[in-house]
């Protein structure tokens, strides 16, 4: 257990916290955040204290070089149980693989799980109680020495801060506009990190989908544009024939643990899963033919979001027969289930976080 300083203050802006009718998504932030500073090759105090805002030079190497990488977990207190927490060692190891890629420090297991803790621990009754809700959690870690020479930075701050809030998509189902011209990664590249630059290579394609009323993009390999990938920051899925197919991940997928969870609880459930480099006009074909029946998006703040419909720029839509999300729903209240502790937990994902106080 490592040291950790408390900030005093933090007990006051805690009791005066108010959790608000209507959360949104990212918008209602938690009184209270963690963080602590890389320098000299090491790392410092972690620190808890009050949220608000942060300084840095304007020559600091993020606002310059984009060396930024984040993750996404969530926090569950359904039903007077929790709070709880779903897989955190995952998103510590995939942390660290997006560091090793930004050339940036490894943060230590003890801090990044620390930090991630208290901050449930400490914000416990800001955690949201109806099912579906959460508390949303962000750590991150960003460049901060003061120097515009391109070269990696040797100083950094981690911090973690969290959002109470509600469903991140409608139950209605996405809209999604396959992007044939655009690319969000390429091989060799940084799409299979969690870095804040390859969700700015989506947001131009977004606002085009979004202008051609539709909700998602799905993302094609960067080479051929022949591939599906992702979408902006789900992985997705397929049903078809019955089975459930997900792309192959390569370096320029994002290893979603949202995405792994799935495969799990679907192959526990007797359906067949397949990892395939799925060929976007294969795909569409068995969407006509009613062979594929069902797909969806998944991930941290989504969950699982079932598919609609996919459509090209020229106005042609492809519906999917069981729209509605037959499969993909029932995966996601099992997962669901696990995540809020209504259901047994066979697979030791879920961790309980002790409520602590000032």
């Amino acid at each position: 257990m490592i040291q950790v300083r408390i900030d005093p203050a933090i007990k006051n802006v805690i009791d005066n916290f108010r959790l608000p009718e209507n959360l949104g998504f990212g918008n209602i932030m938690a009184p209270i955040m963690a963080s602590c500073s890389y320098e000299n090759g090491k790392w410092g105090e972690l620190e808890i204290i009050p949220y608000g805002p942060i300084s840095m030079y304007p020559n600091a190497k993020v606002l310059h070089y984009a060396q930024e990488i984040f993750e996404g977990m969530k926090a569950y207190r359904i039903d007077g149980k929790g709070p709880f927490i779903f897989r955190p060692a995952e998103n510590f190891l995939r942390f660290n693989r997006s560091a090793e890629r930004m050339a940036m420090p490894h943060i230590p297991k003890d801090i990044f799980l620390q930090a991630t803790f208290d901050l449930i621990a400490y914000c416990s009754k800001v955690v949201p109680s109806h099912s579906g809700e959460s508390l949303y959690l962000r750590p991150f870690m960003f460049a901060t020495e003061e120097a515009l020479g391109i070269k990696p930075s040797e100083k950094f701050r981690f911090m973690v801060i969290a959002s109470p809030s509600g469903s991140y998509f409608t139950s209605e189902g996405l809209s999604v506009l396959i992007e044939r011209f655009a690319a969000r990664a390429f091989p060799g590249g940084t799409g299979f990190a969690k870095a804040g630059g390859n969700y700015a290579a989506s947001l131009l394609a977004a606002i085009k989908a979004k202008n051609m009323g539709y909700v998602q993009t799905l993302w094609l390999d960067g080479r051929e544009r022949k591939y599906i990938e992702e979408m902006s920051g789900m992985n997705f899925f397929a049903v078809i024939d019955g089975a459930l197919h997900t792309p192959l991940l390569n370096d320029s997928i994002l290893d979603g643990i949202t995405r792994r969870s799935i495969m799990t609880l679907a192959q526990d459930k007797g359906i067949n899963v397949i990892e395939r480099k799925m060929d976007i006009e294969e795909l569409l074909k068995d969407i006509k033919a009613e062979r594929c029946t069902e797909a969806f998006a998944c991930g941290t703040a989504a969950i699982i979001a079932p598919i609609n419909f996919l459509a090209e720029e020229n106005g042609e839509r492809f519906p999917l027969k069981n729209h509605e999300g037959k499969i993909s729903i029932e995966l996601r209240e099992d997962l669901l289930a696990l995540q809020e502790g209504r259901a047994k937990d066979p697979y030791h994902w879920v961790e309980y976080i002790e409520p602590k106080s000032i």
